[in-house]
């Protein structure tokens, strides 16, 4: 009783840290759509290296994200794989608890009309490679689900009321392999996101990553604010 209260502790704590960081994570990052916004129609003002300077702040701030969505898996790992922070709404949207990496490449292709003959060409490999390793984590993602239905998971959840001890232990032993299996996965998709990411910002120019960044933020920044507005509409 006294681990199950711990336990439930400690997933309140992690869910209370993660939606305060994410309260104060918002903020600034309407703060960067601002800045981005601000640059991408002046452009031709901006000195080069105040432009990096911003493109590198901005990719810290995704980082940041994603480093504290990990210390939230360490904690509870099925809290950081259905996010409370995001609305029903943006929840809908999310692919194994974020976005797909192949979105970044669309964003490319919509925000980004001046792609060299050699950009393009690369940006075209990219998607063949990320989309190869979103299958593979699809694949995993579904075998772990399975898990979930097949013996002994299904067997103990049902006969939990009247385990001994043994079978109690044992339980705990199996969802202990599913929580690693769950958070594996978990972070290879982040880290696709991230790589992908990175790779892109490394085959534009400061210029083109200010268009890619602004639409990436900007549709995120929409995303949020039609997903709250459903919660107050449903509210009434």
């Amino acid at each position: 009783m006294a681990t199950e209260t711990s336990a439930s502790s400690s997933n309140h704590n992690a869910a209370g840290s993660i939606e305060t960081f994410f309260e104060g994570w918002f903020v600034r990052q309407e703060q960067y759509l601002e800045e981005l916004l601000s640059v991408q129609q002046s452009s031709h003002e901006s000195q080069e290296d105040d432009v990096k300077d911003l493109i590198t702040r901005v990719l810290s701030h995704y980082q940041r994200y994603f480093e504290e969505k990990s210390r939230v898996a360490q904690a509870n790992v099925f809290l950081a794989f259905s996010p409370t922070w995001f609305s029903p709404f943006e929840r809908a949207t999310l692919w194994i608890a974020g976005f797909k990496p192949g979105f970044a490449l669309k964003l490319v292709c919509n925000s980004v009309e001046d792609l060299s003959p050699e950009q393009d060409e690369r940006i075209k490999r990219l998607m063949e490679e990320t989309r190869h390793e979103e299958r593979v984590l699809n694949d995993e993602l579904a075998r772990v689900q399975e898990s979930l239905a097949a013996p002994p998971l299904l067997e103990m959840a049902r006969k939990r009321a009247r385990e001994t001890n043994v079978e109690i232990e044992g339980e705990e032993a199996a969802l202990v392999t599913l929580k690693k299996a769950i958070a594996e996965v978990l972070a290879d998709a982040d880290l696709l996101r991230m790589t992908t990411a990175m790779k892109v910002v490394g085959i534009l120019n400061p210029a083109q990553n200010v268009r890619f960044l602004t639409a990436a933020t900007q549709l995120l920044v929409k995303l949020r604010h039609w997903g709250l507005n459903k919660d107050a509409e449903r509210r009434g």
